[in-house]
């Protein structure tokens, strides 16, 4: 048996979480394998938007099982509000949901360093969540981290202490004006929650699972354009947000890898600095974040909207190895009489198809335009009954890809989603 790997191609917010809820029936395990509070996941059901932050999003399926890797920087604090927001009792999700033992924890001094060194940046701020992030996995590459495993320890308040001290060292360096006690109140709550969950080297659980046969959906946060080492560096989060991430997150072997789903919107967003070589910054771009309602899901900063960036699509495609494409948000296009796409880069007055090493050259998007539709496909479930300039833009996208694209999704809820 494979593991299959779900993720983002673009900057985030594809939509990741609407799609592991839908293909949770297919499927025995979720595993999230790479990220923090920082990704926002978004599910809508009955009405009902929900917001997953760390938590893998079959949490909403009762018979599934969910698992956090070791990829992932938990907050407890965080935690225990999701925890607290979902519904079931804390004893049903323990039933559903197991914590890697190796994940590491973010502190709240991570928290406070993460606005610290983001302030200090002055106009070079790359736009952090500030949500401790960076200083967590800054703390783990430098052999000096806490992780979920550390709590179950008779002397874990002598280790938190000893990390506290460290951080508060380095924190004196910078002017800025904080108040631990009012972070440390709702972490140490979370931490008593932690222990109510089993947690586990939950590489050998994941193995053995797969041994038995049983089928495993590994779920990506953030996008690809963010990644550490492939994204637009230095405007990039913190951790390895491509499929390799799934090995070194979850603790699997690159061959036991599946299919590699990759999701992207129709469009493109990013949130906070960085390239973006298709952004709309007229009525054009105000008009899709409003038609989208393009906020951060775990920030609520408006999101920077362009047309879809095929270059960028293409190379995510590459690192990734993608073999299955899912288009989201295909329904905010409708109504735009003409739908442009950007199918190369001019750099220096040169044509090009890859994405330059420096973000600071001037790249000048090279556009088809394609013919729009005008119709709601909000209610459509079948994919003849798609406008045929809709499926013409389908078409146009799986040539330039190479890959076809399965799932188009057409409005928010779980079953506003065409599968192919």
């Amino acid at each position: 048996m494979k593991i299959d790997i779900l993720l983002g191609l673009q900057w985030g917010d594809e939509g990741k979480g609407k799609v592991v809820d839908a293909l949770c029936p297919a499927y025995d395990v979720v595993a999230r394998f790479q990220g923090g509070p920082n990704a926002g996941h978004s599910l809508e059901f009955n009405n009902v938007k929900h917001v997953l932050h760390l938590i893998p999003s079959g949490i909403f399926h009762p018979e599934k099982l969910n698992i956090i890797g070791n990829g992932v920087v938990l907050d407890p604090a965080v935690f225990k509000c999701e925890i607290e927001n979902l519904g079931p009792t804390v004893e049903e999700l323990a039933g559903r949901l197991i914590l890697s033992a190796k994940a590491h924890l973010i502190l709240p001094t991570h928290r406070i360093l993460d606005a610290a060194y983001e302030n200090h940046k002055g106009n070079l701020r790359i736009g952090s969540t500030l949500k401790g992030i960076g200083p967590a996995y800054t703390d783990k590459a430098g052999r000096n981290g806490l992780r979920i495993g550390d709590i179950l320890n008779p002397d874990f308040m002598k280790l938190y202490e000893e990390h506290r001290s460290a951080h508060l060292m380095i924190l004196s360096n910078y002017n800025l004006a904080y108040d631990l006690k009012e972070y440390e109140k709702g972490w140490f709550e979370g931490i008593e929650l932690l222990k109510k969950f089993r947690i586990e080297n939950t590489e050998y659980l994941l193995n053995n699972l797969l041994s038995q046969g049983k089928k495993i959906l590994a779920e990506g946060a953030q996008g690809t354009m963010l990644d550490l080492d492939f994204g637009s560096y230095p405007f990039v989060t913190s951790s390895s947000t491509i499929s390799s991430g799934a090995c070194t997150g979850l603790g699997i072997s690159p061959g036991k890898i599946g299919e590699v789903f990759g999701i992207f919107k129709a469009y493109c967003t990013r949130v906070g600095s960085g390239p973006f070589p298709t952004e709309l910054k007229e009525e054009t771009g105000e008009l899709l974040r409003k038609k989208g309602s393009e906020f951060g899901a775990t920030t609520g900063r408006p999101r920077r909207c362009g047309w879809l960036d095929l270059p960028a699509l293409r190379y995510a495609i590459m690192i990734n190895g993608v073999t299955k494409l899912f288009m989201m948000k295909s329904d905010i296009l409708s109504g735009f009489k003409t739908v442009r796409v950007c199918t190369s880069y001019k750099v220096a007055g040169k044509t090009q198809a890859e994405i330059p090493f420096d973000n600071n050259v001037d790249i000048e998007p090279v556009y088809a335009e394609l013919d729009g539709w005008s119709e709601d496909i909000t209610g459509i479930r079948q994919y003849p009954d798609l406008p045929l300039n809709l499926r013409k833009y389908i078409g146009f996208i799986e040539d330039q890809t190479g890959l076809p694209i399965t799932i188009v999704s057409v409005g928010p809820d779980r079953n506003a989603t065409i599968f192919r």
